[in-house]
């Protein structure tokens, strides 16, 4: 889901709460997204903590995370090119894909084939055959050589 980010002037009227911190913004500025009031610092990409009113004036929505548009898309392409053919993405629940694709990516248990940790769902992951694995992880079992991988 995106959505826009609006700076608006703090008019003569009672403060707004922030929606991140809670706190009253007594800023002559603040930024409405989500149709809710945020301080500039509180804004922030669920991903990299990037200040989302620096960045743009779009924002993305994925699993109750605030994204900004390069985090979101390197998850979603990676998604579209991890899911099998004849797969879409969709938006049931609030989310970016139905459940049935979350599972495909992500396995049925959330972790990782090879070092047993959990893998975040916004994490970025390699699949092989049913197997999930943390980037950082999928190797050879052979030779134990890294693959290369671009992230975008």
């Amino acid at each position: 889901m995106t959505m826009d980010v609006k700076a608006e002037t703090q008019k003569n009227t009672s403060p707004q709460d922030c929606a991140g911190c809670g706190k009253k913004i007594t800023d002559r500025y603040l930024l409405k997204a989500l149709d809710l009031f945020w301080h500039e610092d509180c804004l922030k990409c669920g991903c990299c903590d990037c200040r989302l009113g620096e960045v743009g004036s779009t924002l993305y929505t994925k699993a109750d995370l605030i994204l900004c548009r390069r985090d979101y898309l390197r998850w979603v392409i990676f998604s579209y090119n991890a899911l099998e053919l004849g797969s879409t993405l969709n938006s049931k629940a609030d989310s970016i894909i139905c459940r049935r694709d979350y599972l495909r990516l992500f396995g049925n248990t959330g972790y990782c084939a090879a070092c047993s940790k959990v893998i975040p769902a916004f994490e970025m992951v390699m699949r092989a055959r049913n197997n999930v694995y943390h980037l950082e992880c999928f190797a050879c079992q052979q030779c134990n050589h890294r693959w290369v991988y671009t992230v975008i």
